[in-house]
C-alpha cells in the first residue's frame, strides 16, 4: 500500500483546475443503463471509485472505455442482472445500479453495499421507495433481490433527504408507468447533473433544483452525452489547503454557487475570497485563523464531506470551535489521528470541540475513510516536520492525483509506492 510523505510548513500558492465530481460520475454511469446504445460522459475523473463502477458495469455486459477523461459506455449488450459482492463491497455507490436494472429489465440482484468504514448508512429509503413503485424486494444471503414486471408511479415522501435514495428512485421512475413524485428530494448539484442527463435522454422530469421532483414515466430513453460537473469537495479541500498553510489559490473552473456555505465559513475565519461564474480566489488570513463553528447540512448547507477538512483547519485557529455532523453521527475517525499531530479535540456523540493550538507536529498517521485521509493531508501540510499519511488508497477513491495538484501549489509531498507497514 502507498503512503504520502509530507514536509509541512510551506505556504501553498498558485492556480489549479478541479477534476470532475466523483459523486456525479457514480450516478451518471449507471444512469446510462436506462438507454440502449452508446453514451459519452465528459470530464469524468480518473478515480478508483470510477474504475470500480466501470468494472461493475462491464460485469453486467456494458462495453466501456475510458481515456482523456471521456467515458464511453455501450449498454446494448447487457446480459447480466447481478451486481456481485466482490464489486459492490468496495463502494456504496454501487447500489445505484439497482434502480436502472430493475426498471429497465424487470429484475436485479445487487449485493448490499460496502464502502468507507464509518457510520450506519442504511439503504432502507431506496428499498421502501421501490416497494411503493410496485417492486417485490427480498433480502437473501447479503443480496437485494428485486422484481417488477413494470414499476408504476408513486408518491414518495422521504423522512430525511437522501442523495443516494433520490438518485436511485429518480432513475427507477423515468421508465415506470405513470407519475412519480419525490418529496424532500435531495438538491445537491450531483443530483441536478443527473436530472439534466436524464432529461437529455428523453425523461420527463419537473422540479429540478427543488425538493419536489415530479417524474412522468416514458417507454424508452435514448443514449446521449453530458459533461460531469466539477467536484465541489475537491475544490473545498484545496481551498482549505491554501488557508491552513497561510497561502493563496485560484481555482479556474468552478462556480462559487457550488460552495457558498464553505466559502462563507472561510471568509468568517479571516480568508479573503473573490469569485466569478467560473473562478474562485482565496487568500489566507493575514494574522491568525478565527475559530468558527460548523454544523453540516444537506445542500446548500455545509457539506458533511467537508467536515473532516474543516476540523483539521480549526486545529490551528486562535480559540475554540465546534464541529457538528448532523448527517452522519459517527464520522470522527480522523480525530485520534489529528491528535497524534498535536491537535486538541474532544468528541461527544456527533460533535467535536476543537481548541486551537499554536502548531501541529508531524507524525505517522493512518485513516479509515476518504475524507479523513484528506484532513490528515491538510494537517500534515501545516505541521512542523515530516508527516506520513498511510493508506492513501482511500484518497485515490475520491481525489485524482491530489499529490500532483498540491505539488503544483508548492507543497513538499511525495507518494511512496508499495510501502509495507
Amino acid at each position: 500500500m502507498d503512503k504520502f510523505v509530507i514536509t509541512g510548513g510551506k505556504k501553498l500558492s498558485g492556480t489549479i483546475e478541479i477534476s470532475g465530481a466523483k459523486n456525479a460520475s457514480l450516478a451518471l454511469m449507471p444512469a446510462s443503463i436506462l438507454a440502449h446504445g452508446k453514451a459519452k460522459l465528459f470530464n469524468t475523473p480518473e478515480l478508483n471509485d470510477v474504475f470500480t463502477m466501470l468494472k461493475l458495469m462491464k460485469h453486467l455486459g456494458v462495453e466501456g472505455s475510458f481515456s482523456n477523461h471521456v467515458m464511453e459506455l455501450d449498454t446494448s449488450r447487457i446480459n447480466n442482472l447481478i451486481a456481485p459482492y466482490e464489486h459492490v463491497k468496495k463502494m456504496r455507490a454501487s447500489v445505484y445500479v439497482l434502480g436502472p436494472l430493475l426498471t429497465k429489465f424487470g429484475e436485479a440482484k445487487v449485493s448490499l453495499p460496502g464502502g468507507c468504514a464509518w457510520g450506519p448508512r442504511p439503504i432502507n429509503l431506496h428499498l421502501e421507495g421501490l416497494k411503493k413503485m410496485g417492486a417485490e424486494i427480498d433480502l437473501e444471503e447479503g443480496y437485494i433481490i428485486a422484481k417488477a414486471k413494470r414499476l408504476h408511479g408513486a408518491k414518495i415522501n422521504f423522512d430525511v433527504s437522501s442523495v443516494g435514495a433520490t438518485g436511485n428512485l429518480l432513475m427507477a421512475a423515468v421508465l415506470a408507468k405513470g407519475t412519480t413524485v419525490i418529496n424532500n428530494a435531495a438538491i445537491e448539484p450531483e443530483i441536478t447533473n443527473l436530472v439534466d442527463y436524464l432529461i437529455k435522454m428523453g425523461a420527463k422530469i419537473y422540479g429540478a433544483n427543488t425538493t419536489c421532483l415530479t417524474i412522468e414515466g416514458v417507454d424508452e430513453l435514448q443514449p446521449c452525452s453530458i459533461e460531469t460537473i466539477p467536484d465541489r469537495i475537491e475544490a473545498g479541500t484545496m481551498l482549505i489547503a491554501a488557508a491552513i498553510t497561510g497561502g493563496s489559490i485560484t481555482i479556474n473552473n468552478i462556480s462559487s454557487m457550488l460552495l457558498e456555505a464553505v466559502l462563507s465559513k472561510l471568509e468568517d475565519s479571516g480568508c479573503t475570497i473573490s469569485s466569478s461564474s467560473n473562478r474562485i480566489e482565496l487568500k489566507a488570513p493575514d494574522s491568525s485563523i478565527k475559530p468558527k463553528d460548523v454544523s453540516t447540512a444537506a445542500f446548500p448547507g455545509f457539506p458533511t464531506d467537508m467536515q473532516a477538512q474543516w476540523t483539521a483547519y480549526m486545529t490551528l485557529a486562535n480559540g475554540a470551535s465546534t464541529v457538528t455532523d448532523t448527517i452522519y453521527l459517527d464520522r470522527f475517525k480522523h480525530v485520534p489521528e489529528l491528535q497524534r499531530l498535536g491537535a486538541d479535540i474532544s468528541v461527544n456523540e456527533n460533535s467535536a470541540v476543537i481548541r486551537g493550538v499554536k502548531k501541529l507536529v508531524g507524525a505517522k498517521v493512518m485513516s479509515t475513510d476518504l475524507r479523513a485521509s484528506a484532513s490528515l493531508v491538510l494537517a500534515g501540510l501545516a505541521a512542523k516536520g515530516k508527516t506520513e499519511v498511510l493508506r492513501v488508497y482511500h484518497l485515490d477513491r475520491g481525489y485524482q492525483r491530489i499529490e500532483e495538484k498540491l505539488k503544483a501549489l508548492g507543497a513538499d509531498i511525495s507518494r511512496v509506492e508499495g510501502t509495507e507497514y
